[in-house]
């Protein structure tokens, strides 16, 4: 039975304080990435503390349940790294507790925010997209604050075109005006020339007021009811001051929301579902009524094609089979007629098909958008979970705190998942990737990632040793290491030169062997490679002895013995025989042919470096079998020296 105890208490306290933080930042950012795509739009508009009130409301209520994942991922890798920055953490294990159980209370936690964050997907968020949506595109379609900007025109007044030269910020005053009037179209433009003016807008937001000082207003006459033959087809006047109203409404007037209800992230799952059936047999019988109509059409055009051939040669219906002997027989004139029909129906068709072509798509397009939107409900709520072991993992590993190392960590695990995401939203979006595809491929790339950090933070695995993997990429690509022997400051017993000297000479020997049996500079079967055991135990046995009288004679006080021994190579005892121990990987690896390949010339790399190696070994073996026999005949005599 799950029963609640300190320590579960005290991780949630940790944790609950840390999320609520990071969660109001992380909101706060994704706002303000949200804000920047429409504030070119909305700027300027004069919109009231009410209306933006409104605005950010709605987008926070959207983006809370993206908010969620990132806060948790962030919050549980400050937790687990404060725990184990401070030792708890290791408190926590001598106690026998192990991190799966000191999670335990945080999982919960998780669970309920996924469900909330489903919850919010299911119902505030459709409500709040409509109305997100529709505030927005009213907030588009209002008239902006007259701003008027200086040396180009302003389009911002309905049916008007405004051009200042130069405005005067501590007065208002406007100078160097011209306005283009096309209330009319330009068939009924006017054209307003000041040499200064004023504007201000009126008390009920509806007009504006433009005052123009010394200046001449032309205006076509010709479509305002003089006629066409009028002597007087243009009006001119001169005016020394003139005030016109022009129409200006900067009111905010919500559109209608029902065509954003068809939206797909307007809907529930239960709407979505259900939608999806009606689309899917709309779809259909849409596609049907087009092959329909293809196939009424070719039938359609080879009769009139045929009539009119019959028509226009006057030849018979047998003589007609024959096309192309048909239009021979034509005259000049007759072929231009028939290749301009023909002409016409090939246009006329592809238009039809291209018509055609774009509603499918359109249909299409809904159809994956809805089943994206279904998906995307599940993927956002399972993210909370996979973030979270991702991040407390992460935690335990790295071990530490801060807004430093776990803030770097999380923004480019959420980078990862946002670029997959996004890549994989677009592709089954525009029908590259199919929707199940590119919408779980964050999910499926991070999911193994999870497991991977939980399994090792759990078992208290090596994750982020540099020099674990550094070996790993030496050994991958064959980098050789070199010996490191030092002399011993503190030397209990000697080294005992006579059974070092013979099992050197024994090495030599069995080298010698080993050279002449096994021919390392041929090419060796690849079936043997890849699909057949082949550790070489001679050469671990060689390499062995070797080994055993290098760690011996290491405890010499000789200079000489310490620099030969540090020119012994380093061997890989299986390398040269096959790329891995164990008989699948190798199979494996032998059937994937580009990853074959690399390994079988490392393989082969291997083998030359053996055939160097043991060449070396004889060659040091020469000149320090000697001198550690006369070693040998010092110790025996008690009289052992330095040099």
């Amino acid at each position: 039975m799950f029963r609640i105890k300190k320590l579960d208490i005290f991780v949630a306290k940790q944790f609950g304080l840390l999320f609520f933080a990071t969660f109001f930042i992380c909101q706060f950012v994704l706002m303000m990435q949200f804000l920047w795509r429409y504030v070119d739009e909305l700027i300027g508009k004069g919109l009231s503390l009410e209306v933006m009130a409104q605005f950010f409301w709605y987008m926070g209520l959207m983006l809370m349940p993206q908010a969620f994942p990132l806060a948790i991922l962030l919050s549980s890798l400050i937790t687990f790294g404060n725990l184990g920055e401070s030792s708890e953490l290791t408190a926590i294990k001598a106690a026998g507790i192990s991190l799966l159980q000191s999670m335990r209370s945080l999982i919960v936690i998780v669970i309920a925010i996924s469900c909330v964050s489903f919850f919010f997907q299911e119902v505030i968020g459709p409500k709040a997209f409509v109305s997100f949506r529709q505030l927005l595109i009213s907030m588009k379609q209002k008239n902006p604050e007259v701003e008027i900007p200086e040396g180009i025109f302003y389009d911002g007044i309905p049916g008007s075109n405004l051009y200042v030269q130069k405005k005067n910020l501590d007065t208002g005053t406007l100078y160097g005006i011209m306005i283009y009037r096309m209330n009319g179209g330009y068939e009924d433009a006017a054209i307003i020339l000041a040499d200064s003016g004023r504007i201000q807008a009126t008390a009920e937001k509806k007009h504006l007021l433009l005052t123009l000082y010394s200046g001449e207003w032309f205006e076509n006459m010709r479509q305002s009811g003089i006629g066409v033959a009028a002597n007087i087809p243009y009006r001119r006047e001169t005016f020394s001051t003139k005030r016109i109203v022009l129409d200006f409404d900067s009111g905010l007037d919500l559109v209608e929301a029902g065509w954003i209800s068809a939206d797909a992230r307007a809907k529930s799952m239960g709407r979505i579902l259900h939608d999806l059936d009606s689309i899917h047999e709309f779809n259909d019988s849409i596609g049907h009524q087009f092959y329909r109509d293809a196939q009424r059409s070719a039938l359609a055009r080879a009769n009139l094609s045929k009539q009119d051939s019959l028509a226009a040669s006057k030849l018979t219906a047998k003589e007609v089979g024959n096309i192309d002997s048909t239009f021979a027989k034509l005259s000049g004139e007759l072929k231009q007629q028939v290749i301009t029909i023909a002409s016409n129906d090939a246009q006329a068709a592809l238009s039809e098909m291209a018509y055609k072509v774009d509603y499918s798509d359109a249909l299409n397009k809904d159809d994956r958008e809805h089943q994206m939107e279904a998906i995307n409900k599940v993927t956002l709520s399972l993210s909370c979970l996979i973030f979270f072991f991702i991040g407390a993992p992460l935690g335990a590993i790295i071990r530490k705190g801060g807004l430093g190392v776990p803030v770097i960590i999380s923004v480019l695990v959420f980078i990862v998942f946002y670029i997959l995401d996004n890549t994989g939203m677009k592709m089954a979006r525009d029908d590259n990737w199919t929707v199940w595809f590119g919408k779980l491929l964050g999910t499926a790339v991070l999911s193994p990632i999870a497991c991977f950090f939980t399994y090792k933070a759990n078992n208290d695995s090596v994750v982020f040793n540099i020099d674990l993997y550094k070996n790993m990429l030496i050994s991958m690509l064959g980098i050789r290491t070199k010996r490191y022997i030092t002399r011993k400051e503190v030397i209990i017993e000697d080294p005992k030169y006579l059974t070092d000297s013979e099992i050197l000479k024994n090495v030599s020997l069995e080298v010698v062997q080993y050279m002449e049996v096994h021919k390392l500079l041929r090419w060796p079967n690849p079936i043997k490679v890849f699909f057949r055991p082949g550790d070489d135990h001679e050469i671990e046995h060689v390499y062995g002895s070797l080994e055993v009288a290098i760690e011996d004679l290491s405890y010499t006080k000789n200079n000489y013995v310490l620099m030969k021994l540090n020119q012994f190579p380093i061997i890989a005892t299986h390398a040269h025989t096959r790329p891995f121990r164990k008989k699948w990987l190798n199979a494996v690896t032998g059937l994937f042919l580009p990853t074959g390949i690399f390994f079988y010339i490392r393989m082969l790399r291997f083998r030359f470096r053996l055939y160097r190696d043991l060449q070396h070994i004889l060659r040091i073996n020469e000149k320090l079998i000697p001198r550690v026999v006369d070693l040998a005949d010092l110790q025996s005599e008690g009289s052992i020296t330095v040099t």
